[in-house]
């Protein structure tokens, strides 16, 4: 059963997206990994901004703010990893 959740989910990676990293190793599978970890957090951090936004139950939109500032965090230091800073 696959878990391809990327239609509706930013993002979440394809099933094709997970078989380019089986079938990748190395540098390339490092740099490939990274990238789809920060459209991964990228994802998250554009989904808590909508929670903090619209959001009504208190704990998630306190829960929302704490993954912007900590997913924000770990992008910009995959970035860097990635040369891009």
């Amino acid at each position: 059963m696959g878990h391809d959740m990327s239609s509706s989910t930013p993002g979440m990676m394809s099933d094709a997206d997970m078989g380019k990293l089986e079938k990748t190793s190395g540098a390339a599978f490092d740099t490939l990994f990274l990238t789809m970890m920060v459209d991964h957090h990228k994802g998250a951090v554009e989904m808590a901004r909508s929670e903090k936004a619209d959001g009504a139950y208190d704990p998630a939109v306190a829960l929302a703010a704490d993954v912007i500032t900590t997913q924000s965090a770990e992008i910009k230091q995959m970035d860097t990893l990635l040369g891009k800073n």
